[in-house]
């Protein structure tokens, strides 16, 4: 007999085994990236962020459709990395806002999700691009409207009717964008939606591959690390515990009650910290009665998590080097820092790097780059941590951006500008620019002017042979990239880093920078600053370690 519809427990079962099916497919989905690059990190991003919300599903017992649609919801946009994972976390929060009013679900209600669903996903982006998993997304939308509008009732059908034409759309992905057809692939992150589709399909037909939250799964799906904080030597603690409260808002709860809140958590403690999403609300403060705190989250709604940490105990630990336990609360929950009105987050791979970031002022280092994007949840994390009223974030990636975008919009009690920096050099740039007399907006405006007059190339290799605006690039190749594609290309190091050069420098260029990577030896680095002032001897040239990974060097001119 066909089923006609499908419950919460049906529709858990199914968005694990898409999970499954998204991270068994990963690698193959990370080779389907355009750039030759050894850090391909489309597959590797959405199952960071599917999994971030799977691991809330597969805790739920016997959940109703509002609970579970909340889990992934929630789940996934705190796990988002990446601009694909971003995206898929947007779809699956437009489709879980018109199913989680249903106790079951039907051809109607999918159809109608994943309009919505659709919609989520391309207001997330800026400048929506066809060719791409938001194609797919649509493609799936069209056909499942074209089978509820036919009268067809069958969930299978409904599942295998969408899945064949997701694949006949993403065949098509390369018509609509040049750059995969040159490169010879389909999109990525599209492939990466299919294979959601069909782990579902497999989990509702009871043969898809069984979840398991081992540990590596676990500490996949969300980690952060915070870089280069000093704590003070012997702190002073007025108030000794650190506690944060999650809870989940009863109906009469309203958000002007939220000055009420403030101003009593603010009479039994301080570094008051307030975050709303939807009906989830995390606080976080330091006080010398947690109870409290406590006993007045629950005049508003049900506990989800609450946590309470001794700072004293916490910092003895730390000094200590027994940091098993307190390192990882302190990962997750950062003790707030004093209170100021401007405040800096970067994204940095390298020490070097980051010791040159925390030099220009910047108060939060989110580990991460091109070969791992930070989520949305370090991003939150990070803003927790900065207790300042304007707080700039600067991605330093152009895949990172949308994650960034992301906390900014779930964080209310805080001004959170996103810059974007889609480089490092732009970031230093644009922290050296930073006047702090100035106004906010002033410094903004300043900042991004900044980042415009900086050009950044970057060397790495290829790990494959493809073609990429016509130029046609071999397997162990060296590849010089700039801010807007390949610049050159070769088997010698040195002549593909002039060859890049030889683009980004003009008559008005007045300085180069290097910063070597974690591969390169300072000899082999020292060789390379003396071709460049030897073939640009007009211009000033900076030279420092920046021990980035998979980049031999990123260059700058100015």
């Amino acid at each position: 007999m066909a089923l006609n519809t499908l419950d919460a427990k049906m529709i858990a079962k199914m968005f694990l085994a898409g999970a499954k099916n998204l991270e068994a497919q990963k690698e193959h989905i990370n080779e389907l990236n355009v750039f030759p690059v050894p850090d391909g990190d489309t597959g590797t991003n959405m199952t960071l962020t599917i999994m971030s919300a799977a691991k809330d599903v597969y805790s739920l017992k016997n959940p109703d459709m509002a609970t579970l649609c909340k889990s992934i919801s929630s789940g996934s946009l705190r796990g988002a990395r990446g601009n694909s994972g971003v995206i898929l976390s947007q779809l699956f929060r437009g489709f879980n806002k018109v199913v989680k009013s249903h106790d079951e679900i039907d051809i109607a209600v999918i159809s109608a999700g994943c309009d919505k669903a659709v919609e989520s996903a391309y207001k997330a982006v800026m400048q929506p691009k066809e060719g791409t998993i938001l194609t797919v997304a649509k493609g799936i939308a069209e056909k499942a409207n074209e089978v509820f509008e036919s009268g067809e009732t069958s969930i299978e059908a409904l599942l295998v009717q969408i899945i064949d034409h997701a694949k006949k759309v993403l065949e098509e992905t390369p018509e609509l964008l040049p750059v995969l057809k040159e490169a010879g692939v389909v999109d990525s992150g599209g492939a990466g939606l299919v294979a959601v589709l069909e782990g579902m399909y497999d989990g509702f037909l009871g043969k898809g591959i069984e979840f398991t939250m081992d540990e590596a799964t676990s500490q996949a799906a969300g980690e952060i690390r915070l870089l280069h904080q000093e704590e003070p030597k012997k702190p002073e603690y007025k108030f000794l515990y650190h506690t944060t409260i999650s809870l989940e808002l009863d109906k009469a709860f309203r958000m002007q009650s939220e000055h009420e809140v403030r101003k009593y958590l603010e009479a039994v403690g301080d570094e008051v910290a307030i975050a709303v999403d939807e009906s989830i609300v995390n606080v976080s403060l330091n006080t010398n009665d947690p109870g409290m705190a406590i006993q007045k989250a629950l005049k508003y709604g049900e506990l989800i998590d609450v946590q309470v940490l001794n700072r004293k105990h916490t910092q003895k630990e730390a000094a200590q080097g027994n940091t098993a336990g307190a390192a990882q609360n302190a990962a997750a929950k950062p003790v707030p820092q004093p209170k100021k009105e401007v405040g800096f987050i970067a994204v940095s791979a390298g020490d070097g790097i980051s010791e040159i970031l925390k030099n220009l002022g910047v108060d939060y280092l989110i580990e991460g780059g091109q070969t791992m994007n930070p989520s949305t949840e370090d991003m939150l994390n990070a803003i927790e941590y900065v207790n300042a009223d304007h707080i700039f974030i600067f991605p330093n990636n152009k895949n990172i951006i949308l994650a960034a975008n992301q906390a900014r919009d779930m964080t209310k009690d805080k001004d959170i500008i996103v810059m974007p920096s889609k480089t490092v050099p732009q970031c230093i740039s644009a922290m050296i620019a930073y006047m702090p007399d100035s106004s906010v907006k002033e410094n903004e405006e300043g900042m991004n002017e900044a980042m415009n007059s900086v050009q950044t190339g970057q060397v790495t290799y290829a790990v494959r042979d493809t073609s990429i605006d016509g130029v046609e690039i071999h397997q162990d190749d060296y590849m010089g990239i700039g801010d807007k594609g390949i610049l050159s290309n070769g088997r010698d190091i040195e002549k593909v880093i002039i060859g890049m050069l030889d683009k980004m420098v003009s008559p008005s260029s007045e300085l180069i920078s290097i910063y070597y990577g974690a591969d390169v030896e300072e000899s082999a680095a020292e060789s390379v600053r003396a071709k460049i002032s030897e073939t640009y001897n007009g211009l000033d040239v900076e030279f420092q370690k920046g021990g980035q990974p998979v980049y031999y060097y990123i260059l700058s001119v100015e």
